[in-house]
This record gives structure tokens, C-alpha cells and sequence, in this order.
């Protein structure tokens, strides 16, 4: 098993059941079952190798452009861009209402179309993209019972907050190794990007802080290269290469 075979939907060779609208074109993932139309007689099965799902029902067409969207956003505030006060203003809605939001709603799709695998990363990440804001809001307006002014209090609530999901997203590596390459460079280096931050938070170093934002750059890109062969398969297009899992069969 070289990707989430578990996770997508399996397409059966045609048994001559009806199908409704046009014809089958070719396209994977496009024939869907139904009364009364014609049959496709040939019906392809899903060449999509990316380890998402079918075509026609991928969440990842949601899931990961919000990530994306997100992690420039956190890779924007890591370096400094227009100074921190100013990035930590554009951060917290967007990691909220777009990496939180958006990727609760590509779990819940996942999971309606039975994708387990799909919606327990995705469901992962959202955690991640709400708790981060829900810390760094609590923190600036002492919610969580540390005064505003107390920054070694905030500093050790931020590093525990750190080495707590750096052990959690290097769980999700090592149990996805089954996956195509692609997404285990992704999870690594996110992985790489919370040590990086988490070692520039606890000694109070910009310099590691602004190579843990080129880090979050890094995982952005590859996000954006699983979003593009998402789209291309969704849109009949053959799938990009996404490279050979760590573990085989």
C-alpha cells in the first residue's frame, strides 16, 4: 500500500449498473451511480497517487489551501514582516477563522465520505491552528492566569505549548510513514519548524525564530504542491508525483 487506500473511496469496475448524466469521458473519479442514464461502459479506476482520495470528494481541495494560508501568515510573524505587533493582528484571525475553521470543515467532509486517515490529520492540524491563537490571545489578556506584564511565565507556557504538539506532530509523522514521500517531507518539516521555534523561544533568539519562519515557508510550499495536484486530479488532470512512501508494503 503505497497511499491512503484506506481512506478514499475504492472506484469498481463497471457491473452495468445505470449511471445518470453523460457518459463516462475518461476522467477518473467522475461517474457516479444512479437510475435511469446511461452506462458507462468503461469505467476507470482513481489514478489519483497522492494519498488524498477520490476526485470527486476530496477535502483535501479545502483542508490544504488553508493550511497554506495559515502557515504564510505564522512564517510572516516568525521573520518579523511590518514587526510583530502588527503581523500578531493579521495572524490570529486567519490562524482562526481560516486554518481553524477551514480544516474543521475539511474533517468533517473526510469523515462523511469515510476517509478515517484524512480527517484524523486534518483534525490534528486544525487543533493545532485553534489552541496556537487561543494561547497567544489568553496570554496577552491573562486568561489563563499569568499577568500580561509576567513574560518568563508567558515564555515557559509558550515552550510547554511548543513541546507538547512538536511530540504530537512527530507522532502523526511516524504513524503516516505509510504515506507517499510528499507528505512526510511536509510533517517533518513541521516537526523541524516547532524544535527551531520552540529552542528560539526558550533562549530568546530572533535569529532562530526567523529560521523557524523560513522552515514554516518551507512546509507552506510543499502544501502548495499537494493543493496543486489536489486540483489537477479533481479537474481530470493526471496526478503530480508525490515520491515513494518510507515504509513499503
Amino acid at each position: 500500500m503505497t497511499d491512503l487506500d484506506a481512506a478514499r473511496p475504492v472506484s469498481k469496475p463497471d457491473t452495468g449498473s445505470p449511471h445518470t448524466g453523460s457518459p463516462h469521458t475518461g476522467s477518473p473519479g467522475t461517474g457516479s451511480p444512479g437510475t435511469g442514464g446511461p452506462v458507462a461502459p468503461h469505467a476507470e479506476p482513481n489514478t489519483n497517487t497522492s494519498g488524498v482520495g477520490a476526485a470527486a470528494a476530496n477535502p483535501a481541495l479545502l483542508g490544504v489551501p488553508t493550511f497554506v494560508i495559515g502557515s504564510v501568515a505564522l512564517g510572516l510573524y516568525l521573520i518579523g514582516f511590518k514587526g510583530a505587533d502588527h503581523a500578531i493582528a493579521a495572524l490570529l484571525p486567519v490562524l482562526i477563522f481560516c486554518n481553524g475553521l477551514g480544516l474543521i470543515g475539511a474533517t468533517a467532509w473526510a469523515a462523511r465520505v469515510g476517509q478515517g486517515p484524512v480527517a484524523s490529520i486534518f483534525g490534528i492540524f486544525a487543533a493545532f491552528w485553534i489552541t496556537f491563537p487561543t494561547l497567544v490571545l489568553g496570554l496577552a489578556h491573562g486568561w489563563w492566569g499569568i499577568a500580561a506584564t509576567d513574560t518568563v511565565a508567558a515564555t515557559d507556557a509558550e515552550a510547554v505549548f511548543l513541546l507538547v504538539w512538536f511530540i504530537g506532530i512527530v507522532m502523526l509523522t511516524i504513524a503516516t510513514l505509510r504515506l507517499p514521500a510528499a507528505f512526510t517531507l511536509l510533517f517533518v518539516l513541521v516537526d523541524a519548524a516547532l524544535a527551531v521555534v520552540y529552542f528560539g523561544i526558550v533562549n530568546g533568539s530572533s535569529g532562530l525564530l526567523l529560521v523557524g519562519g523560513i522552515l514554516v515557508f518551507a512546509f507552506a510550499a510543499v502544501g502548495i504542491y499537494l493543493f496543486v495536484d489536489a486540483m489537477a486530479t479533481a479537474t481530470g488532470a493526471h496526478p503530480l508525483p508525490m515520491g515513494r512512501p518510507v515504509i513499503g508494503p
